[in-house]
């Protein structure tokens, strides 16, 4: 298991793990940053005090204790898609608890509500639902990412603006508080706590189990998508402005979910439309989108949700690397004017990019997120439509240029608002200078106060979690 000199938070840790192999390792592990760190992004570097993989909940307490007696803060790993590795505290000396092995799986057939274990993949989630009834919740394209992860901070997918964000699915969890107690946490039961974890989980405790509601899968699925290639992106002016229109349109058909995705030779539109080919084009929205259209139906839900993973490969693969993210929110009144997106199209043409691997995606949001109250959780983008991100890659190291030319967008699109835009915790952003405020907004205020009453001395920590009973911005 990789020793660590002895010492009083080494010894606990292996005395919760009792002589069982890879249940936890220390830096002197010759695979520890391999094997147990395993960072996303390589470009920043985070060295754990330890990395755990508990087999239980009771597992699970047992270390959040350790770290307790010894002072040391904590953070729960699921899928370990952090941008700024904060699955892995984000920053030096925090210990680690991988939830790997939390993968059970059940479903009640009485109510469709699905239990799910915390270092559930996304895609093996799918396979089951898709096993157990021929189920579905909303989430993301990402295959690797861990539901624990993703249904605590939002969870936007091309579903989301039928169903709502993977969040909103949640109707209870099993979760290990700041002294590790195992508790039981629903609308009903501990109440305070149920709002805090969805949308801001990371510093509020470790879900070793969800019960979600589920949706029958979908019957006929249109899936649409498009590549244009130009020789400057600025004549991707009116493509962009036409997109941003259809997608701003207050009435868009809830079925419909769509991006919008600029890459170093130009813009790739993809689109889903769950229903008939008939349904598709009684939307009208088959002669508003921008030309040049490929659409398939696909009946099979699993053979969608490989093809949404395939095309998010494109831009944002499962492979570990050196890359920079940035990333905004945008409500209807806050959408890229004219002058902005000429200035932002004539910008990436002029600017020295660093690399040939950059995205800028735009994807739509709103529809039934927007239903939900915005203090029912604490996520707290109910009222956005849109939401862009940009990524660049560094092959095999990131330059300045690039973190520069990414920077250089999202300071080129905030100098066309008229406010401080916000953006959404799932695209952490280590760059901001407020991040609880951009993260959490009108809903800061109710979390400092949930976070002092369950975990006042701030066990469960990363840079840009909640702090206790302020609106602190670090």
């Amino acid at each position: 298991m990789g020793q660590a000199p002895s010492n009083p938070l080494s010894s606990c840790l292996n005395a919760v793990c009792n002589g069982r192999s890879n249940c936890v390792a220390y830096p002197d592990h010759p695979l520890y940053q391999i094997s147990w760190v395993n960072r996303y992004n390589l470009d920043i570097p985070v060295e754990p005090i330890a990395v755990t993989r508990p087999q239980t909940a009771q597992d699970v307490s047992d270390f959040v204790k350790c770290a307790v007696t010894n002072d040391v803060k904590v953070q729960a790993k699921s899928g370990g898609h952090s941008y700024a590795n904060y699955g892995l505290g984000g920053q030096d000396g925090e210990l680690v608890i991988d939830l790997v092995n939390l993968q059970d799986f059940s479903i009640d057939r009485n109510t469709w509500r699905a239990t799910i274990g915390g270092g559930t993949r996304l895609s093996k989630v799918s396979d089951l639902l898709h096993d157990n009834g021929k189920r579905a919740i909303s989430h993301g394209t990402c295959p690797g990412v861990g539901i624990g992860g993703h249904a605590t901070i939002g969870g936007l997918g091309p579903s989301s603006r039928m169903w709502g964000s993977c969040l909103d699915h949640v109707v209870e969890v099993e979760v290990v508080t700041a002294d590790g107690s195992i508790k039981r946490a629903s609308e009903a039961e501990n109440s305070d706590l149920f709002f805090a974890l969805k949308g801001a989980g990371a510093g509020f405790g470790i879900i070793t189990e969800f019960v979600v509601r589920t949706h029958p899968e979908p019957g006929n699925i249109i899936q649409y998508s498009f590549s244009l290639t130009f020789a400057k992106h600025s004549e991707l002016v009116p493509i962009f402005r036409q997109w941003q229109e259809l997608i701003s349109d207050p009435n868009l058909d809830r079925r419909f979910g769509t991006e919008f995705v600029m890459h170093e030779l130009g813009v790739i539109i993809t689109a889903t439309f769950y229903g008939t080919e008939e349904e598709w084009k009684a939307t009208g929205i088959p002669d508003r989108i921008p030309t040049g259209k490929v659409s398939v139906v696909v009946d099979d839900w699993l053979a969608v949700i490989a093809q949404q993973a395939q095309d998010a490969a494109l831009w944002l693969s499962e492979i570990r690397s050196s890359f920079t993210a940035r990333s905004l929110a945008f409500r209807p009144d806050e959408l890229l004017s004219l002058d902005t997106t000429t200035k932002l199209m004539n910008y990436i043409d002029r600017a020295d990019r660093g690399t040939l691997l950059w995205f800028l995606i735009f994807d739509a949001s709103g529809g039934a997120i927007s239903d939900v109250p915005m203090n029912a959780t604490a996520y707290s983008h109910r009222d956005k439509i849109m939401f862009c991100q940009g990524y660049g890659i560094g092959i095999p190291t990131l330059s300045q240029n690039t973190k520069n030319f990414i920077g250089g967008i999202i300071d080129t699109i905030q100098g066309g608002a008229a406010q401080a835009l916000t953006t959404y915790p799932g695209y952490v952003d280590p760059n901001l200078l407020n991040p609880q405020q951009a993260y959490w907004g009108p809903n800061l205020n109710a979390l400092g106060q949930v976070k002092a009453k369950w975990d006042p001395n701030d066990v469960f920590h990363n840079p840009q979690s909640v702090k206790p009973g302020a609106a602190a911005s670090s």
